[in-house]
């Protein structure tokens, strides 16, 4: 099964001429990030609801093999009980329909506050969501990381219904005082949530949130490479998404991985060079 590797965005100031090719249109930045990545999150999605014609354009500009990730709105996911939000779920789901034989997961992203009391809202969103579709939940209060009868119970919702605990890993953000306004501003934002690794769908998700400066990613993403092998041998789909607090050098990280993962990118201007020594 394959490896998807991608990032949180496929256009960035930074990237023309490193990543991405000069002089392009920002609307024409997905092809060139397509001919590298093989997965993309599509963020914007949590803010607004992305239009027929740009979900029509980007199946134009990506190969057959490509994935999309959306995040549902935060109409589904931040707003009232999620039971009551079921409609507004799958009316989003099926809006994505020119793009259902491209997208990898619709991801369900909780907020800090959404706790335990609702686990008996979540069951029925999970099962009333259209099938033949992956989808991942990502969680922040701290019940679901304690390790006690709430993180069980949902481990335990999850892996019934096939449903994928999306990981997130933001350490490496967190690993040293914010000397720049991008650290300060990762560590404001990005949750501190402990890493706790576990597979409950065929398709798990890592977001690893690196350090803007590379030297103090790899001492975070090396353990990750036996874990995310180890899945792919058991035949599951495995996506891996690379932030940095910035995401200047995001791709450069992102190659890095995929070169010990023994899954080197197609070469881009900018790429870093592939590390050296064995890491299996």
């Amino acid at each position: 099964m394959p490896l998807y590797l991608g990032l949180s965005q496929w256009s960035h100031p930074d990237w023309p001429g490193h990543l991405l090719s000069r002089g392009l249109k920002n609307s024409e930045h997905l092809g060139d990030y397509a001919r590298v990545f093989n997965t993309v999150e599509g963020n914007t999605s949590f803010y607004g609801v992305p239009e027929q014609r740009s979900l029509l354009r980007w199946e134009a500009q990506t190969p057959d093999h490509f994935r999309f990730t959306f995040k549902f709105p935060s109409q589904v996911s931040h707003q009232g009980r999620l039971g009551d939000n079921i409609a507004a779920a799958r009316d989003f789901v099926e809006h994505l329909a020119p793009l259902h034989h491209k997208l990898g997961m619709v991801m369900l992203q909780l907020s800090g506050a959404t706790g335990p009391e609702q686990l008996a809202q979540l069951q029925p969103l999970l099962d009333a969501l259209p099938g033949g579709i992956e989808y991942g939940v990502e969680v922040r209060h701290p019940a679901f990381f304690a390790k006690g009868e709430a993180e069980r119970r949902l481990n335990r919702l999850l892996l019934e219904r096939g449903v994928n605990r999306i990981i997130m890993d933001s350490r490496p953000v967190f690993s040293c005082p914010p000397a720049t306004p991008a650290l300060a501003d990762a560590q404001g934002k990005k949750p501190r949530v402990p890493v706790h690794i576990i597979s409950t769908g065929n398709s798990p998700m890592v977001r690893f949130i690196g350090h803007p400066e590379p030297g103090y990613n790899r001492r975070y993403w090396q353990p990750w490479l036996p874990r995310l092998r180890g899945w792919l041998d058991e035949g599951k789909s495995v996506y891996l998404f690379v932030h940095t607090a910035d995401n200047r050098l995001a791709p450069q990280l992102a190659a890095e991985i995929a070169a010990a993962l023994k899954a080197p990118l197609p070469a881009f201007p900018g790429q870093a060079a592939a590390p050296q020594g064995e890491l299996f």
